[in-house]
């Protein structure tokens, strides 16, 4: 089915029904329709027809959502570009993906777009031919990267004039999300308008979102599948969304008491940020569920002091080639599982998730860790332009091989771990990285902690940066050399308690901030850069060994 399905029930039977709800202002699902068929009347006027790739560089609002509708009754594509994206990244987006055309708004003041954009070398793009500028006023320059810019109105356009009538295919491409590229340029991941529609579909059941009452607050992104996938699900479900044009948590907080907001979606990042705001012992008593993806360690720690706050923690798992919320968590799960990544596939038995360890190549045991592998009927089509990509990607059967560390479990779900690239054979065991981080993490003088694995003496060992609490980092400034061996060696001895001698760091390392990428959902940590980091590090170690 196409993407247009997923509004046609609720146009047909509760037309006046709200669906947005935008700086206080309702948007019911007739009045979208208008906006929908208005913008694709100016797409048609404008030149752009089935089969044309345009790169939408908007914040959260109304016409992001409008946009891709009526891209999709034309047949042509959205290209997701990442609002946190630099000049480079949105360069090698435009690039990449062909685009003929880019839509954004220049006087957005949390995002300078005019200044990223000023930063793109304007004969790197021989596909695009045009700009349109949301909001243009008289400041509005005539052109931008020597491409006209054309005014964005189709507000003055008449919905009747409107022909299309869905008219594109449903395996026609939609959207194009981004990997995070975290190592080198991201790939660009087609999803059809059948694996959107039926995704939004499963989300919409598997979530239970059609329940009298239920609001969600779409907190992330519009262009990750995070923040697309957790709107397109609630929009079919009929649960109005709640747009927030850029996260803060001021107003995330604000929002969420106003509207009685039961669900959202975001990241253990977020969650923090709630807990420092508000203080009340259950601020948000109208929560029914926040379902978030952990991208830093101590996250089962902060479960155990939330829940019983009335913070409805619970587990997630997606990815933009399987999609946002493709798992969940059972409530009912003890909190050390409820919080952990992975879940019950939200498609129910249309999905199918298996390990196979990375060394033998056999599938593993329930509980036994290995490469999830995942065949579901709203997995990507594939890589845009990037055939050998995508044929890497799928196992003879049709699985997509994930990358992830995982394990199954015997009642159908599942639990992520880790990155595979992230994991470490170390005395002819599987390492988790994210375990030695969580213990690291309990150690009071440590906040945060990552753990990579390093050539030492000939064997892989573990090293770990960590950032320390403010009493810890203040005391290293002021111990000499002798002193601060001590105070590390004290903290490993204490960690050497609780793991396995050969998961023990070698080395442990202060240091004042991680070094991340800023993807939709929030930021990741680069091991590759840490690896660097710490290579340097033994290297100095080897010219002064006296020092060390």
């Amino acid at each position: 089915m196409n993407l247009y399905s997923i509004l046609q029930p609720h146009l047909e039977h509760s037309p006046h029904d709200s669906m947005l709800i935008q700086d206080g202002q309702s948007i019911s699902y007739q009045q979208f329709d208008g906006m929908v068929q208005r913008t694709e009347v100016w797409l048609n006027h404008h030149g752009v027809k089935a089969g044309d790739h345009v790169a939408v560089w908007l914040i959260n609002r109304a016409e992001w959502l409008a946009l891709l509708f009526a891209l999709t009754r034309v047949g042509a594509t959205l290209v997701a570009v990442n609002t946190k994206y630099r000049s480079h990244e949105l360069q090698y987006i435009l690039t990449h993906s062909k685009a003929n055309l880019l839509i954004l708004q220049l006087n957005f003041g949390k995002i300078d777009f005019a200044e990223v954009l000023s930063g793109v070398d304007r004969f790197s793009l021989p596909h695009l031919k045009n700009i349109a500028v949301i909001d243009a006023d008289h400041h509005t320059p005539k052109t931008l990267l020597d491409r006209p810019v054309i005014g964005w109105n189709p507000d003055a356009q008449s919905a009747q004039e409107c022909v299309s009538r869905h008219r594109a295919h449903p395996e026609a491409p939609a959207v194009f999300f981004t990997t995070s590229g975290t190592t080198k340029g991201p790939k660009l991941v087609i999803h059809s308008q059948r694996t959107l529609s039926e995704h939004s579909r499963h989300i919409a059941a598997g979530y239970q979102f059609n329940q009298p009452g239920n609001k969600l607050l779409a907190a992330l992104p519009l262009c990750g599948v995070f923040g697309l996938n957790s709107a397109l699900g609630a929009i079919a479900s009929g649960m109005p969304v709640v747009l927030m044009d850029f996260f803060d948590v001021e107003t995330a907080t604000s929002l969420i008491k106003h509207h009685a907001v039961t669900h959202i979606f975001g990241s253990d990042e977020m969650l923090r940020m709630f807990v420092a705001h508000n203080v009340e012992q259950i601020p948000f008593p109208s929560l029914k569920l926040f379902g978030f993806a952990s991208f830093s360690p101590r996250f089962i720690e902060l479960a155990e002091t939330l829940i019983p706050r009335g913070f409805p923690m619970r587990g997630l798992y997606g990815s933009s080639e399987v999609q946002a919320l493709f798992a969940l968590q059972a409530a009912n799960l003890p909190i050390e599982e409820r919080a952990l990544g992975g879940g019950m596939p939200a498609s129910g038995p249309l999905a199918h998730v298996r390990a196979r360890d990375p060394e033998t190549g056999v599938l593993s045991a329930h509980g036994v860790a290995g490469e999830l592998e995942i065949k579901s009927p709203t997995l990507f089509c594939g890589y845009f332009n990037n055939p050998d990509a995508t044929a890497d990607a799928f196992t003879i059967d049709g699985y997509f091989k994930t990358g992830d560390l995982g394990h199954t479990r015997a009642d159908g779900s599942f639990v992520y771990l880790a990155r595979m690239g992230d994991t470490m054979r170390i005395g002819g065991f599987l390492v988790d990285p994210s375990e030695i981080e969580h213990v690291l993490a309990q150690q009071p003088e440590i906040q945060s902690a990552q753990v990579v694995g390093m050539e030492i003496d000939g064997k892989l060992r573990t090293v770990a940066f960590v950032i320390g609490t403010q009493p810890a980092a203040h005391h290293l400034l002021e111990a000499d050399d002798m002193e601060q061996r001590h105070f590390i060696t004290g903290i490993l001895e204490r960690v050497g308690a609780q793991l396995a001698k050969f998961k023990i760091p070698a080395r442990l390392w202060f240091i004042d901030a991680f070094p991340a990428t800023a993807s939709a959902n929030g930021l990741k940590f680069q091991r590759v850069k840490l690896r660097e980091m710490a290579q340097h590090r033994l290297n100095q170690e080897s010219a002064h060994p006296t020092n060390t």
